[in-house]
């Protein structure tokens, strides 16, 4: 073979090498993620690599964090403080609290708009408001009143409105996020718990679904017209749990639309389990079971799930288990618990943040 020959064949295979690299190398990062976990009874958030379901990192000292949300470049992560009624801003990398910002009463849960520029944070002491975070200048810009202290807050998928539920007020709000002011109000029967979103094929938002106190199920709500329109019950098997957890006024807490946008996940404290729905439809797909405490002579006591959260590419869903200090990886296809994920005390609220 001549020289010139030989160079054209080293060329052709460092050139095959450097794009078998690159493709092997897109599918690991297009789905790594990391879910922040809040530790409700102590003073820290537990952060699982999602791609090998270990706590890769744990921030501390935020006494009773609540919310926990994120910057848009995943530089910046904010926490709700229940303790101190401040919010913390983290820096993701070294776990740092690099700025504290004074809210106008006890927070909890916080949504973070589209474009990153604003916090809108629930006030749920009384009388209640919806405090606005201006994340250039780091300060409280806005605090909306508001007729009942407030619990959970989203962001809609088209990013315009932020909708908040009260429990006490046994409503939900939509503001505006361009001129945070309320623009309307929905009245429930029942206290509002979790929420969650879907969107139209434009992006716009089809379908709020929300959970309510006393009621073993969601509710469905059309977003254009603001009405309720349907209200869907779990089946009545699995069941026998909550009573011994003192959780019977909340049956069910903690609602998801997975990131493709395919199927809606709701925790049951009734069933011990995680029920999922296709989407648009809102068809039940079946359940996972969740792990319960098991005592000898007495009945098995439930896992109590109280939030989830999703894995980016949607093939796994996590489920706080408040009453056993940790959280459950659910395989979506399969729904099969595939990871047992300790955590700190009565791990609560989480969130998935999607790393480039």
């Amino acid at each position: 073979m001549s020289l010139t020959a030989v160079r054209k064949h080293i060329g052709f295979c460092t050139s095959l090498f450097l794009l078998l690299a690159l493709l092997f190398a897109l599918p690991s990062s297009a789905s790594t993620g990391r879910i922040y976990v809040t530790n409700s009874a102590g003073n820290s958030i537990d952060v699982v690599d999602a791609s090998t379901n270990k706590v890769v990192q744990t921030i501390k000292g935020i006494e009773v964090p609540h919310g926990v949300n994120f910057s848009p470049d995943g530089k910046r992560v904010y926490i709700s403080n229940e303790s101190d009624h401040v919010l913390d801003v983290v820096d993701r990398e070294s776990g740092n609290i690099v700025k504290t910002i004074a809210l106008s009463g006890r927070p909890n849960n916080i949504a973070v708009t589209k474009d990153g520029r604003q916090i809108f944070i629930c006030i749920a002491s009384s009388p209640g408001a919806m405090d606005v975070v201006d994340t250039t200048s780091m300060e409280l810009a806005k605090s909306i009143p508001m007729k009942a202290p407030l619990h959970n807050v989203y962001v809609t998928p088209d990013g315009r409105f932020a909708v908040a539920g009260s429990v006490r007020g046994k409503f939900a709000v939509a503001v505006d996020v361009e001129t945070a002011k309320i623009v309307w109000e929905l009245a429930f029967d029942q206290g509002v718990r979790p929420m969650a979103f879907d969107a139209n094929p434009d992006g716009s938002t089809r379908h709020m679904f929300v959970q309510l106190s006393n009621f073993h199920g969601f509710s469905v709500v059309d977003f254009a017209t603001h009405k309720e329109v349907s209200r869907v019950k779990f089946p009545d098997e699995p069941n026998g749990f909550g009573k011994q957890e003192g959780r019977l006024g909340t049956p069910s807490h903690g609602i998801g639309v997975a990131p493709d946008g395919k199927t809606l996940w709701v925790n049951s404290v009734l069933a011990n389990a995680v029920f999922v729905y296709s989407l648009p439809d809102i068809k039940l797909l079946g359940h996972a079971d969740l792990p319960t405490i098991d005592v000898s002579g007495r009945q098995p006591v439930g896992s109590t799930p109280d939030w989830l959260t999703f894995a980016p590419d949607s093939k796994t869903v996590y489920v706080a288990d408040t009453a056993l200090r940790m959280v459950s990886a659910i395989d979506a296809k399969s729904l099969k618990e595939v990871a047992r994920i300790k955590v700190g005390e009565v791990p609560k609220r989480m969130n998935t943040l999607a790393l480039p």
